[in-house]
């Protein structure tokens, strides 16, 4: 994954006329529902919803995966977010956005600095002068790089149980597959270094995970990590069910491409000068404490710790809400 950069200018979008065409290929030939977009962004076709007042403070939500989508998040919580101007993004390339094929960058690669560059595209399009990007899982990657590169932006950062330093996300996940098949863990990173040649990059974070997924499957390896009980799982796939968005596998290879396994995050951490606060489920075991701790020390983060599994508001929807009302009080200068 190719480290953030500071100078990327923002791309034109000189054939987005031409591209709304599409839409109505998308979404029939009625028109979208009030406060709902699907917009030709910074190369790419970006569907997100926006509800509450004008006037309330600004939230953006990027959910995690990477390639899910907003849909469960607004249906299972989102009416507790009235006193907020909330805006549902689906990623590029997830959920109702189009894929990444059809997108000017393309499906092959996928990196963070395009993702930061599509949130700051949906600011400006929507004209909202000063956020706070709420970002859950993968997503909290992007709301602290955002916030690192448009600060004057940002009024503060929410991290719901966030994915920040892949190597050590690898290695948690091989660990707990080790215990579970009740082996001896067998960290491959010594040996992947031994074997890399001198200035060629080791993959470690790659090898721990595929030495993790051959122990356990992948999906049910992350269910036994992620959810707290067999009632959540459901409660989840049964938003996302109805709502019929499933998918992101081809988000999630653009960004292994891109070398997502390998991409270590907490050194920008340091370069933060926004607020961060740091919602955290104790039951998450892909996030706590491992990956909360790199925000609690290097970008001094207010942390909330919920007696809950990665989707807090599935497990303690009242705690979850009082963090993140605690979170937005007062103004951020």
């Amino acid at each position: 994954m190719t480290a953030p950069h500071d100078d990327d200018p923002l791309p034109g979008e000189p054939a987005e006329d031409a591209a709304r065409a599409d839409d109505q290929e998308r979404f029939g030939e009625e028109e979208l529902p009030e406060d709902t977009y699907s917009e030709h962004l910074n190369g790419a076709e970006l569907y997100f919803e926006v509800a509450g007042p004008e006037d309330a403070p600004a939230l953006v939500y990027l959910h995690g995966g990477p390639g899910y989508n907003s849909h469960s998040f607004r249906t299972l919580v989102g009416d507790r977010l009235e006193a907020f101007r909330v805006v549902y993004l689906d990623g590029r390339g997830g959920g109702r956005s189009g894929p990444l094929e059809d997108s000017v960058q393309g499906a092959e690669t996928l990196d963070i600095d395009t993702l930061v560059l599509d949130l700051e595209a949906v600011r400006d399009f929507l004209g909202i002068e000063r956020f706070t990007p709420l970002g859950h899982g993968f997503g909290a990657l992007v709301a602290l790089e955002y916030g690192r590169r448009f600060p004057e932006r940002t009024a503060r950062i929410v991290a719901v149980n966030p994915w920040l330093h892949f190597p050590d996300l690898a290695l948690t996940l091989l660990s707990e597959a080790s215990a579970i098949r009740g082996v001896t863990l067998d960290d491959p990173a010594e040996k992947i270094r031994a074997d890399t040649p001198e200035g060629q990059h080791a993959a470690v974070g790659e090898a721990r995970l595929e030495a993790a997924f051959g122990l356990v499957n992948g999906r049910d390896l992350l269910n036994r990590l992620e959810f707290i009980d067999h009632s959540s799982r459901m409660r989840l796939e049964y938003a996302d069910v109805e709502g019929q968005l499933l998918g992101g596998g081809e988000v999630q290879q653009a960004l292994v491409n891109q070398g997502l396994w390998s991409f270590e995050y907490p050194p920008f951490l340091m370069e933060q000068k926004r607020p961060v606060f740091a919602i955290a489920g104790l039951e998450d075991r892909t996030s706590y404490p491992g990956q909360v701790g790199w925000l609690e020390d290097l970008a001094n983060a207010d942390v909330t710790l919920l007696p809950t599994g990665h989707y807090p508001w599935l497990d303690d929807e009242d705690g979850f809400i009082e963090a993140l009302e605690r979170a937005m009080e007062g103004d951020t200068k």
